[in-house]
C-alpha cells in the first residue's frame, strides 16, 4: 500500500458499480530547488502578500480567490461555491467509454495519478474494474473535478494497481501549423539507409539506466562549495567542425555508434550505389558478417563464371589449331601424291 497522502477522495463510476477511491500521485519531481538570496549578505528574499485597497499584508486565513470580469471588477468564488457544483463528476471520475490505447494522442498526456482503493469493501469492484481492463486490451476514458475545473481522464492497469493519466481537452491540443519545414526536401534512398543503420546501431535501451546528468553535476557542485573547495570545471567541448554534407554527417554518426559500442570502426560505414527499387523504400541492408558474406559470394560467383569463360575461349582455341594442323597435313599429302604419279 502506498503511503502517500492522497489530493482527492471520490469514487469510480463504472456503470451501476461504485468503487471509493483515493488519488496519489503517481510521480515525483526530484529536480533541485533554489531560493532567491541578496547577494551582498546571503540574506532570504521573502515575497509579502499585500492587500492593494488597505495597503498591508494580509494573513494567509484571510486570502480567497475571485474571478477578473472583462470591465475588471472582481467576483469572489469560495470553496463551498465549487463544492457545490452541478456536475456529476464533483466527487466522482465517471467512466464514459473504453476504447483502444491508441487512440490516445501523446500529445494530450497529463500528470499521472494512481487510483488507490479506499477500504476493504472496494477491493472486489476495484479488481473487476482491474481484470475487465486487462482482458479487453482497452483503456478507460474518464471525466473528473479536480482543482476547480473538470478534466479528462484515462485509466490503465499498471501491475496490480489501476492508474489514471489526465488529458487534455482535445481543443487544448495545439495543431502543429508552421512547425514542419515549408520548402521541398528530398531524401535519397542512400540518406535513408544510413539513418535505418544508424538507428539499429544506437538499438534499445533501458529506461532504467538513464538518470538526471545535470542534478547529478549540480550536486557535486553544491556539495564542493559546502565543504569550501572549488566547484568542479565542466570538461572541453569536443571540437566539431560544421557538417554540410548530411551523407557524412550520417556516415560520422555510424562509425561513432559503433565504436561507442565496440564494434571495429569504419565498418561497412560507406553508402554505395544501390540496385533499383520495386518500392519507394525497402527493408534496411542487413549490416556486419551478413553483408561480408553476401558480397563474398557474388565475387566467387563472378570469379566462377570469368573462369567458365576462359576454359571455353581455350577450348575453342586448342579446337582451332587442332583443325588447322589436320588440314594442313591432308594438303601435304595431296602435293606428295601428285608428285609421284607418272606424267
Amino acid at each position: 500500500m502506498l503511503h502517500v497522502r492522497s489530493i482527492w477522495n471520490g469514487a469510480i463510476s463504472f456503470g451501476l458499480v461504485s468503487i471509493p477511491i483515493k488519488l496519489v500521485n503517481a510521480t515525483e519531481s526530484h529536480s533541485i530547488s533554489f531560493r532567491q538570496i541578496h547577494t551582498e549578505d546571503g540574506g532570504r528574499i521573502r515575497y509579502r502578500k499585500f492587500c492593494e485597497l488597505e495597503d498591508r499584508e494580509v494573513t494567509q486565513g484571510e486570502i480567497g480567490k475571485g474571478y477578473e470580469d472583462a470591465d475588471g471588477s472582481i467576483i469572489p468564488i469560495t470553496d463551498e461555491d465549487l463544492s457545490s457544483l452541478p456536475i456529476p463528476t464533483a466527487k466522482t471520475i465517471e467512466i464514459v467509454a473504453f476504447v483502444p490505447a491508441d487512440r490516445i494522442d501523446p500529445l494530450q498526456m497529463d500528470a499521472a495519478y494512481y487510483l488507490q482503493a479506499s477500504g476493504a469493501p472496494a477491493a472486489k469492484p476495484y479488481t473487476l474494474l482491474r481484470e475487465a481492463l486487462k482482458r479487453s486490451n482497452k483503456v478507460a476514458i474518464a471525466k473528473f473535478a479536480l482543482r476547480g475545473r473538470e478534466r479528462l481522464g484515462m485509466l490503465r492497469v499498471v501491475g496490480e494497481a489501476i492508474a489514471m493519466h489526465g488529458l487534455l481537452w482535445p481543443d487544448e491540443v495545439r495543431a502543429p501549423e508552421g512547425v514542419a519545414p515549408d520548402t521541398n526536401v528530398t531524401v535519397r534512398d542512400q540518406e535513408l539507409d544510413l539513418a535505418d543503420a544508424l538507428m539499429d546501431t544506437l538499438g534499445e535501451v533501458d529506461l532504467e539506466d538513464l538518470h538526471d546528468e545535470y542534478r547529478e553535476a549540480v550536486e557535486e557542485v553544491i556539495a564542493a562549495k559546502a565543504a569550501g573547495e572549488a566547484p568542479p570545471q565542466a570538461p572541453e567541448p569536443a571540437a566539431g567542425g560544421k557538417v554540410l554534407d548530411l551523407m557524412a554527417a550520417l556516415e560520422n554518426s555510424v562509425r561513432a555508434a559503433r565504436e561507442s559500442r565496440g564494434e571495429e570502426a569504419g565498418e561497412h560505414a560507406e553508402v554505395k550505389s544501390l540496385p533499383q527499387r520495386k518500392t519507394a523504400r525497402a527493408a534496411p541492408k542487413q549490416t556486419g558478417g551478413k553483408k561480408s558474406a553476401s558480397t563474398a559470394k557474388k565475387t566467387a560467383a563472378k570469379k566462377t563464371t570469368a573462369s567458365a569463360k576462359k576454359s571455353t575461349a581455350k577450348s575453342g582455341q586448342g579446337t582451332k589449331k587442332t583443325a588447322s594442323k589436320s588440314t594442313a597435313k591432308k594438303t601435304t599429302t595431296k602435293k606428295s601424291a601428285s608428285r609421284k604419279r607418272p606424267a
